[in-house]
């Protein structure tokens, strides 16, 4: 059987597609929608996915992270790289490649940068509908970056009903950014706090997407029923939250083998704080229906997420089918030959 790609693609180029084409076709629903589908696929078992490789840098490190998805006939492979000291570069940067998995033809190198920014937030947002009250009305963001930003406008579209936004960074100009660019996208209120306890304080939930060593986020800040997406943390060493919080938590995880490597959970079950049976599901598993998310109001709960290549590579997938089923926009799009 001849592949799909080669149906509409007789003449074997590989095309490259850069941000702009993609932020022309695919929007924060769209990633939502194609996430959640992907982890349904991972819980049920219907995907291959390596753990991520990394080269260490004295200065940061490249991830390897590929994957595949025989349904969606979507395959690849994205490289990202962190480097936290970039000044005129982005500290994260990623391409991807996809590939006909009936041909093992490059189908297309894209931008991984703003692919990367929005299926994080996509899982992130996933992670609240199935495990944040449903009442929840104040979200906090500990860090005020890209990330932050992405990952409350996919929080809003699953939880519309939040009526209050609060922001810390200790950089005070990124904090009153974000503020600002909040206030006029979402005409929400947003306090701009001046401390990570004064932040905590009486949220529903939290989003912390912070680089940092040493754990910011208390147990003492944390009321009963909050949830926690802990987006940070994606290396070893790295971990944002108090281990108490961990301890006294429903913990959900993206993926064993990443998050007990460098997520979230690493350091707490390194120093034998927490051990994998504290492990309740991983996202999959919730989003498949094995195991249910919140048991109660008042449970406190809890996202580890690393990132999976499956997010990466669903995503692209059908950001390149959408692009290349428009004869139009196919039509502008950079093609290179490389067979």
């Amino acid at each position: 059987m001849v592949s799909w790609f080669l149906r509409v693609n007789m003449n074997m180029s590989t095309y490259i597609i850069k941000k702009p084409e993609i932020e022309k076709i695919f929007n924060m629903g769209d990633y939502l929608r194609t996430i959640e589908k992907a982890f349904q696929l991972y819980g049920e078992g219907k995907v291959q996915m390596p753990p991520k490789v990394y080269l260490s840098f004295d200065k940061g490190d490249l991830r390897c992270m590929p994957a595949y998805l025989p349904s969606m006939k979507a395959a690849g492979i994205k490289n990202v790289n962190s480097h936290p000291d970039n000044k005129q570069l982005p500290a994260v940067m990623a391409t991807i490649t996809l590939i006909d998995p009936d041909t093992g033809f490059p189908l297309a190198i894209m931008d991984g940068t703003h692919i990367t920014n929005m299926r994080t937030a996509a899982a992130g947002a996933i992670a609240v509908k199935y495990l944040a009250r449903e009442d929840a009305k104040v979200a906090v963001f500990m860090g005020a970056g890209v990330q932050a930003r992405t990952q409350l406008e996919a929080t809003l579209i699953i939880r519309p009903r939040i009526s209050q936004i609060k922001v810390y960074d200790p950089n005070e100009a990124n904090r009153e950014s974000f503020a600002e660019d909040a206030k006029n996208k979402y005409g929400l209120p947003v306090e701009c706090a001046a401390s990570v306890k004064e932040a905590a304080e009486n949220a529903d939930i939290i989003i912390t997407t912070t680089p940092v060593r040493i754990p910011i986020i208390k147990a003492q800040y944390i009321r009963p029923g909050t949830h926690i997406n802990a987006i940070g943390a994606d290396a070893p060493g790295k971990e944002e939250l108090d281990p108490a919080i961990l301890q006294h938590a429903r913990i959900v995880i993206d993926n064993w083998d990443q998050a007990s490597h460098g997520g979230e959970i690493n350091v707490p079950l390194s120093q034998g704080l927490i051990t994998r049976q504290d492990i309740y599901a991983d996202l999959g598993e919730i989003v498949t229906g094995k195991k249910p998310g919140r048991d109660s109001s008042d449970q406190i709960t809890v996202f580890d997420s690393t990132g999976l290549a499956i997010q990466d590579i669903s995503a692209a997938s059908e950001i390149f089918r959408k692009l290349i089923s428009d004869k139009n926009l196919a039509a502008n799009l950079e093609k290179v030959d490389l067979v």
